[in-house]
């Protein structure tokens, strides 16, 4: 089931994808408050920290 895993390609492919989708979600967040919805900010996502950006649902 595990032939060929490799974890080093797995966290060189995931690092990438993870700054990819944090980056697009604060340029949504930026460009709704410039557009006069403050919610981003309000909500503390107008950061690059990956967290912030995590959601239970």
């Amino acid at each position: 089931m595990f032939q060929g895993f490799d974890l080093n390609k797995l966290v060189v492919m995931i690092v990438p994808l993870l700054f990819a989708v944090t980056f697009h979600e604060v340029a949504h967040g930026w460009a709704a408050y410039r557009l006069g919805d403050p919610t981003a900010k309000w909500s503390g996502r107008l950061t690059l920290n990956p967290l912030k950006h995590l959601d239970p649902m």
